[in-house]
């Protein structure tokens, strides 16, 4: 069997002048310099900028091994992650070198740690080596004005325009030394689809030797012998189709189980196990509706043969230092993004092939992912020294990750072959050299063919299918809705159906206490040095002060305090995503899905996140619960939308109530609907004279108001009961209390709440519930800015 030796834990850090240390592996070099305490905090203030040396800097790691185990044929030094640029030595014998942060690394070390014997680990800064590969192979034009098209590393780790440059190193995964005699498997490469009842299993397997004589594999489903492969001598691959009848389907969420299964395959030397590979796998098959019809191409993901309307979420590296993420840290953040009624993750291009553990969450879980290859945002050289590198980190990971059926998609890269048009890219530097559609629309889809044809691929984000169209037409395929928010108001949304939304979103700051512990400006104004620092959207304040200006007028007309803009913006924030979600997916099966830009953030910064840097929710959070939910209620232009995602008829009296500015009903009418399981009905209004328009049916509710702000005294009443674990908040109005929220982070930074912006009519009332660690003071509530509604914001400025 194979015997391993763990590497991971305490090593030594060693700077160029020849400083040391003490390292954690894995890790990287900032989080070692930090727990060092010789660099501050780069997510305070502008400290961002005085630690850009340590990503300039060259590193190298050092610690003794000696491999202590049994005696094997063969010794390997196996490093699941280095980033990224590393020349891997012991004595003065060279290892081997790296060049690549998506790849693992596995070198042969039999006979040189036999006693123990020093390691080192030289990093070269990464931006030496994109320099001298741009040196190679000529400039390329990119949104951002850093080389990481150069370098097969996270591209975000360079800054982008929600995240710092913040250039790491380090041996980012695990590391071991690993004996093996006879053989070991290599690889497997399980391809589990699912139709007419039974599942089916597309298997290869790979084996490295160190003696030449027949092998078997027995492969195990559940415990249950399905087959057993002969490997004759010599042989290092072997492939079989397998029935596998009794198992049951993995479904998306909100469709069904998502079943998993165990697969096991077990290496035999005569009768003797010498190696095992394990996974909980899952039994669907995959089919993207890419069609035309009368008005465009179509893009419907259908799971099992049932096409499933997706709610989406972007997602992005959850630290700027990958190393620090755990796996109960993504089982967090992914229940989270569960739990808001998501059911598809999808794998940001200027991020990494993430770690097991995501996906295995997202197996469990059902939600499906859509993977990005790391591409973003540039022009990528299609020559060497890149080439070979990203054909080795395509064909690895595509293996890696085939087990997963949370796994949908892949897709080829994140608005390359958009943005070289509509950025003008063919006109600059570099602009007629090979700029990464041959990976894109050639390498990329033959790897796929060859290692993993059960999962549909597309050749970027956005994409219209072919050059026929430009690729960022909202009638073909995939759709980035960039417009809004950096140039247009959000009720521009209405403007358009587009097939499927695959990127939108609108800023808001992080929520109080992640904003106030990143910025120590005093005073605090949203225009202040910190805040601005913490701001890296191209004018991105300049965004937020002219949607405030289209809704708030008022409010910005003079200089808007921090508190109110804070508020106002989170507002604004919500109001637009839920704009552009309601109405299309009121349209849905023609725009068959939406993937809100973006889930979670990075560290503490104004974004597009419904989760901010430090993990705290922001009221976005909670409005995608609400919008995301199986069977909802809408207004639109058109009329009442009545969503039902769900898998039965949704009956029942729908009323609508149109009532004055003060609340009062005007008139009522109701309406006896049938809406059946994953469809849409559309209910005519026409809105004479009213104020707000109220829709009910059920436990679901919508509300419509003809104006932005507010109406009058809500004649709101707040009283907080303390209870196990926190208070429960209870609001009662009179008038109508818009946009009530109450801040839990300003009671105690860990406080949490069910809900976010909550609007009462007159004679409702609502219980908000804020839990936390430590018992909490009723009359914290009453504290100013922890409870606010939209009336109350507004008054000093009208």
């Amino acid at each position: 069997m194979i015997s391993q030796s763990d590497l991971s834990g305490e090593w030594r850090l060693r700077d160029a002048g020849g400083d040391v240390i003490p390292a954690i592996v894995p890790g990287c070099v900032h989080t070692d310099l930090l727990a060092a305490g010789r660099i501050p905090d780069p997510f305070l203030d502008d400290n961002e900028n005085a630690v850009a040396w340590v990503g300039r800097a060259d590193w190298t790691y050092e610690r003794d091994i000696a491999w202590t185990g049994p005696e094997h044929d063969r010794v390997d030094l196996v490093f699941e992650g280095l980033d990224t640029v590393a020349r891997i030595e012991t004595g003065d014998e060279v290892i081997g070198e790296t060049r690549n942060m998506h790849r693992a690394y596995r070198f042969d070390v039999t006979g040189r740690f036999t006693t123990t014997t020093p390691l080192r680990v030289r990093l070269t800064s990464a931006y030496t080596e994109a320099e001298r590969v741009r040196g190679i192979v000529g400039p390329r034009p990119n949104a951002y004005p850093e080389p990481f098209p150069f370098v097969r590393k996270m591209a975000s780790s360079f800054g982008w325009d929600w995240g710092p440059t913040l250039v790491t190193a380090g041996i980012w995964r695990p590391v071991r030394l690993e004996g093996w005699s006879v053989a070991r498997i290599a690889t497997v490469r399980p391809l589990c689809t699912y139709a007419d009842g039974r599942g089916k299993l597309d298997l290869t397997a790979e084996v490295e030797r160190t003696r030449d004589r027949p092998l078997r594999a027995r492969v195990l489903i559940d415990g249950r012998e399905l087959t057993v492969l002969d490997l004759p001598a010599g042989t290092t691959r072997v492939r079989a189709e397998i029935d596998v009848p009794g198992v049951t389907p993995w479904n998306p969420r909100g469709h069904g189980e998502a079943a998993r299964h165990d697969l096991t395959v077990v290496l035999l030397d005569g009768e003797t196990e010498i190696d095992r590979w394990h996974r909980r796998t899952g039994f669907r098959t995959v089919q993207i509706d890419r069609s035309p019809d009368a008005a465009g191409t179509r893009f419907v993901i259908h799971i099992n043969g049932e096409p499933v309307l997706a709610k989406g979420v972007n997602w992005i590296p959850d630290d700027i230092f990958p190393s620090r993420m755990t796996p109960e840290r993504y089982a967090l953040r992914l229940r989270q993004a569960a739990d808001a009624g998501v059911n598809l993750i999808r794998v940001w291009g200027g991020g990494i092939y993430e770690d097991r553990a995501f996906y295995e969450v997202c197996d469990e879980l059902g939600l499906m992912v859509w993977q990005d290859f790391p591409f973003a945002c540039a022009c990528y050289p299609e020559e060497e020294p890149i080439r070979s590198e990203v054909i080795a980190e395509a064909r690895e990971n595509v293996t890696r990750l085939s087990p997963h059926p949370s796994l949908i998609t892949w897709n080829g890269n994140n608005e390359n072959l958009w943005l070289r048009g509509a950025s003008g890219w063919t006109d600059q530097p570099g602009g007629d050299l090979s700029w990464g559609d041959g990976y894109y629309l050639d390498v990329l889809p033959a790897i796929l063919a060859e290692l993993d044809p059960s999962r549909p691929y597309q050749a970027g984000s956005p994409w219209s299918g072919s050059w026929e169209h430009e690729p960022n037409d909202p009638d073909h395929q995939t759709f980035h809705s960039w417009e809004v928010w950096n140039r247009q108001d959000y009720t521009r949304y209405l403007d358009s159906a587009p097939r499927f939304v695959a990127e939108f979103g609108w800023q808001a700051p992080p929520a109080w206490r992640t904003l106030r512990d990143a910025v120590s400006d005093e005073p605090m104004l949203p225009d202040s040095p910190g805040v601005l620092h913490h701001q890296k959207a191209e004018d991105g304040n300049g965004k937020l002060a002219r949607g405030l200006a289209a809704h708030f007028p008022e409010a910005v007309s003079g200089e808007l305090g921090i508190e109110a803009w804070h508020y106002l913006t989170q507002l604004n924030q919500v109001r637009a995503v839920r704009t552009g979600i309601e109405h299309w997916l009121a349209h849905w099966p023609h725009t068959a899905g939406t993937i809100v830009w973006q889930l979670n953030d990075l560290w503490p910064v104004t974004s597009w996140a419904a989760i901010d840097g430090a993990g705290r929710l922001k009221p976005l959070y909670h409005a995608l619960r609400e919008m995301y939910a199986p069977r909802t209620l809408t207004i639109q232009p058109r009329g009442v939308a009545v969503l039902n995602d769900a898998a039965s008829t949704w009956s029942g009296d729908l009323r609508i109530e149109f009532r004055a500015a003060d609340g009062s009903v005007l008139e009522s009418v109701s309406h006896q609907i049938a809406v059946a399981a994953r469809q849409v009905s559309i209910v005519p209004v026409t809105v004479t004279g009213a104020a707000v328009v109220v829709a009910t049916l059920g436990e679901a509710r919508a509300v419509w108001f003809d104006t932005d702000g507010g109406y009058g005294d809500p004649g709101l009443t707040v009283t907080a009961e303390q209870v196990t674990g926190g208070l429960d908040v209870r609001l009662q109005a009179t008038g109508i209390a818009r946009d009530v929220l109450l801040q839990p982070d300003r009671i105690h930074p860990d406080a949490v709440v069910d809900r976010g912006f909550v609007t009462l009519l007159p004679g409702e009332s609502a219980v908000l519930h804020v839990r936390a660690p430590i018992a909490l003071d009723p009359l914290a509530v009453k504290e100013p800015w922890v409870l606010v509604d939209l009336a109350t914001v507004l008054t000093p400025y009208r």
